[in-house]
């Protein structure tokens, strides 16, 4: 059952943190009890062929995947977000406190791109070859990666991606990973946009395995791949926070990786780098195109290819964490004049916890 269908308006609460051991049980048990509505499948492609997949020239020849999920309006005149309980919070992970104030917004290292391939297609063929942003989040195994759920499934194919790989603090363009690549092992979505296709379920968890880091190096007079093992994601990046059941109108920053064109053909983004927007979240219209009715939206001009990456509420550029409180999901034009000024994520309420709970148990590994 949809939230909006059994929604309690309660007042909200203050920040409730809770430690990662409360609740927190093993992958198996966690596999056992996971509520029905949570939908939880491992990935089609084992997680070595999916890094040996992406070469960095089938990275650089990667589009955005999310053109076309856009909305008009005429304004921003509020939707449906409201929270059906108590608010609550997992606190990040790798957190350095600093006395100094930053004078300047630090890019998370958690953010990065994701890459994968259409289903049921040719993945040879580069016309399948996608990609999206996304976080790392806190996860009791170190191994969650945050991102839109149109980012890990196909609603046309009703199939979650192949060869899907993770590459936080990607930049240039050119195929660098300094902290690793990371191969899916479980994508974790709610059942209401996997069967429904509605859009305020957009979100998505996906446990991955270890990461690997892979070099050229000369050996005997010729060039030899080497592939060296650099263990947990949230180890080498830490992970973001969660939130939810906040209030509907918070200061959040957003994160990505845009590429695509505005609807006038203008392209200011080109992908290679990550950018960001800072503002106020407010509730956007209902869009019945999309099924859509509680997101929360912030004034930005992101194109294709940031879908997926994070809102962070109290994001603290001198640590570089904050709490992962939305994910990109859909561009808007509110005043009709082909340029996209607002970015909007589904509001995370207790159904988002569902999925993030049954995901931040599951335990990974090395790939095997």
């Amino acid at each position: 059952m949809s939230s909006r269908a059994r929604r309690v308006a309660t007042p909200l609460a203050g920040l409730v943190a809770v430690t990662l051991a409360t609740g927190l049980v093993s992958d198996v048990a966690a596999s056992a009890t996971a509520p029905p509505d949570v939908v939880s499948q491992p990935a089609a492609t084992p997680a070595e062929q999916a890094v040996q997949f992406w070469t960095p020239e089938r990275i650089r020849r990667a589009t955005d995947h999310d053109d076309g999920i856009d909305m008009r309006s005429r304004g921003v005149r509020g939707g449906d977000s409201v929270p059906d309980g108590p608010a609550g919070a997992v606190p990040p992970s790798g957190e350095q406190r600093k006395t100094e104030k930053a004078r300047k917004v630090d890019l998370p290292n958690t953010v990065g791109r994701v890459f994968f391939t259409l289903p049921r297609t040719d993945p040879r063929n580069p016309k399948n070859w996608r990609y999206c942003s996304a976080t790392s989040v806190q996860g009791k195994y170190r191994n969650l990666v945050a991102t839109s759920a149109h980012c890990v499934y196909d609603i046309g194919q009703n199939a979650f991606y192949t060869n899907w790989i993770f590459i936080p603090s990607y930049r240039d363009g050119d195929g660098r990973a300094p902290y690793g690549i990371y191969a899916a092992r479980t994508f974790n979505a709610h059942d209401d946009f996997v069967v429904r296709e509605d859009f305020d379920f957009d979100y998505a968890f996906v446990n991955v395995h270890n990461g690997i880091k892979v070099t050229r190096a000369k050996t005997y007079g010729q060039w030899r791949r080497q592939v060296a093992n650099v263990g947990r994601l949230g180890d080498n990046v830490g992970g973001q926070g969660f939130t939810w059941n906040r209030d509907p109108k918070v200061k959040v920053f957003s994160f990505g990786y845009p590429a695509g064109e505005h609807p006038d053909g203008d392209r200011p983004f080109s992908g290679r780098t990550m950018k960001w927007c800072h503002g106020r979240t407010t509730p956007m219209p209902a869009a019945p195109k999309y099924d859509l009715q509680e997101h929360v939206g912030v004034r930005c001009a992101f194109t294709a290819g940031a879908g997926g990456g994070p809102f962070l509420y109290g994001y603290r550029s001198s640590t570089r964490t904050g709490y992962l409180i939305g994910v990109n999901s859909v561009a808007w034009d509110t005043d009709g004049n082909d340029r996209y000024d607002h970015i909007s994520s589904p509001y995370f309420n207790t159904d988002t916890y569902k999925v993030y709970k049954a995901a931040a148990n599951r335990w990974t590994g090395n790939m095997s």
